[in-house]
């Protein structure tokens, strides 16, 4: 099965990917990700997800934790959260290939199967066997994408199935509580999209309380909890993120950058890039067109 995925999502991902080997389908929060080489440090505020390794190696790091995955298996976000990811194995022969999937919380409300097992302190980074049931529906939905008519009829009940399988597998537990009707991860979700929608914008704490239906005290704590960052520190690391793809990808100025992410000061900015990223903006842009 992941043998057929995998031939699948190399051929879309070698038609469609871009200069920094993610291929976007026109399936919503489904990316294929392909890479030719092991790579640098990256740094991602990511959104709770699945992602299926095809081929190659990935080690990712979320806080102390450390997770190294590879074919057949899948690594499971289940809440926002600040990684650093590797590719640790990927060659122009034996390319490095993921399928991921963002979760889409009101499938998983509607589809809701049984309690939750997974206590609030449990890891929201998990690495699983891929279940058989959520590749081959995976493998069904990358089918159709080069067939529009048919992903229009049919991709969204595929969508759906593949969210039933992750919820009665291996994955289940780790993925339940995102489908909570007003749990705490619910409600950190609220003031999470807030944050990423805004982010650029000064947010005050009592706002993001207000979006989450909590009091101030009960929101810092659970969201410490849930995202392992404060409101601020979140913030913060979603705007470099974004200015740093505003660089690399889009050829944008330094200054230019960290004022559409929301910086008033550019030396503020460039002390906050190189705790972040172990570079200043200048030393990565060009580290980084050395390496391409």
């Amino acid at each position: 099965m992941i043998s057929s995925l995998l031939t699948l999502c190399r051929r879309y991902a070698d038609a469609h990917a871009d200069a920094t080997g993610a291929a976007i389908t026109p399936v919503p929060g489904l990316v294929i990700i392909r890479s030719l080489q092991a790579g640098e440090l990256q740094v991602a505020v990511n959104k709770p997800l699945i992602a299926l390794l095809l081929q190659g190696r990935k080690r990712v790091y979320s806080g102390a934790d450390s997770h190294e995955y590879g074919p057949g298996e899948a690594l499971v976000i289940s809440a926002d959260v600040p990684t650093v990811s590797e590719i640790t194995k990927a060659s122009p022969a034996a390319s490095y290939y993921a399928l991921i999937l963002e979760l889409d919380p009101v499938i998983l409300r509607d589809l809701m199967i049984g309690p939750s097992r997974t206590k609030s302190t449990a890891s929201p980074v998990r690495i699983e066997p891929v279940d058989e049931q959520v590749a081959d529906t995976a493998l069904r939905l990358v089918r159709l994408l080069d067939d529009p008519e048919a992903l229009t009829v049919l991709g969204g009940g595929l969508l759906r199935e593949i969210h039933y399988w992750l919820l009665k597998g291996s994955h289940g537990n780790t993925i339940r509580r995102l489908g909570g009707v007003n749990s705490h991860a619910e409600r950190v979700g609220r003031a999470v999209a807030l944050l990423r929608r805004d982010f650029a914008k000064t947010i005050r704490v009592e706002q993001l309380a207000q979006e989450a239906g909590m009091s101030e005290p009960a929101f810092h704590l659970h969201f410490r909890q849930i995202t392992t960052l404060s409101p601020l520190q979140f913030q913060k690391q979603l705007r470099l993120i974004e200015a740093r793809r505003l660089m690399l990808a889009d050829g944008t100025r330094i200054s230019q950058a960290a004022h559409e992410v929301g910086y008033q000061s550019i030396s503020q900015f460039t002390r906050d890039y190189g705790r972040l990223f172990g570079a200043t903006p200048g030393r990565d842009i060009q580290r980084t067109k050395e390496h391409a």
